[in-house]
């Protein structure tokens, strides 16, 4: 049996539509018509992915994608009528992987599917990044600041891993999205710029100072290891603290 995939959506042909392109492709499908049935078969069913409508009638998509959140990490494609940027950026800042703007080839989204959920997998790397309090587990796929673990979607993560595998490198947003998505993905550099703020969010002390992802303005972004000589010993942290606080 593959994969359990939810698709929730209030139009019963588009439901029908994706499940039988989705069963083509090998998946299990669970169906949702409304924010709260969605609900109930995600806490039900445990899908692998779930694709997202945002506009219900009872919960909004993004309600359901705020509540899916507080409770998983399971990748999230939202699916919806609004083309505008805007939208699509609220969406990514709520933690969704990917988006698909109605009218959308079943292809596509079966691709898009596929390409999410290799991102969740990941791919085993017996190795271990640490920069600072920061801690990269590429083999675990799993992530730590300062000993606490740190939840990222499957798209922060693969984020992450590309830049951190190459430190002081700098990534362009196309390098970014190719590394993410392939290089046939159609989508803008605002989707980058959207994850980076959200992984910056979860893993800077101060996003808006941040110590590890970089901005290079006019080009891109790189990932930033301090040395030991940059990283100050638990000694002298802890004098600057007494410093600071006194």
């Amino acid at each position: 049996m593959g994969k359990k995939i939810l698709v929730v959506d209030d139009e019963p042909k588009i439901v029908r539509v994706v499940r039988a392109y989705l069963e083509r492709a090998g998946f299990q499908v669970l169906s949702a018509y409304s924010g709260q049935e969605a609900l109930d078969r995600f806490r039900q069913e445990d899908p692998a992915l779930i694709v997202l409508d945002l506009m219900l009638p009872d919960l909004d998509g993004m309600d359901v994608a705020r509540a899916i959140r507080r409770e998983s990490e399971v990748p999230i494609i939202m699916l919806t009528a609004r083309g505008e940027e805007a939208d699509r950026v609220a969406g990514l800042e709520l933690g969704a992987d990917d988006y698909v703007v109605k009218p959308f080839n079943p292809r596509e989204l079966v691709a898009r599917v596929r390409a999410v959920l290799r991102r969740a997998e990941g791919i085993p790397r017996p190795r271990l990044i640490e920069a600072g309090d920061l801690q990269i587990d590429l083999d675990r796929h799993e992530v730590r600041l300062g000993g606490k673990r740190v939840d990222l979607t499957p798209t922060e993560f693969q984020l992450l891993a590309t830049m951190a595998e190459q430190p002081g490198r700098v990534f362009t947003r196309l390098q970014l999205i190719d590394a993410l998505y392939g290089t046939t993905y159609a989508t803008s550099d605002r989707t980058v710029d959207t994850h980076i703020k959200n992984l910056r969010r979860k893993i800077e002390p101060d996003p808006k100072n941040p110590q590890h992802i970089l901005t290079v303005h006019g080009v891109g972004y790189k990932f930033h290891a301090p040395d030991a000589s940059e990283t100050p010993s638990p000694q002298l942290r802890a004098r600057r603290e007494e410093r600071s606080a006194s």
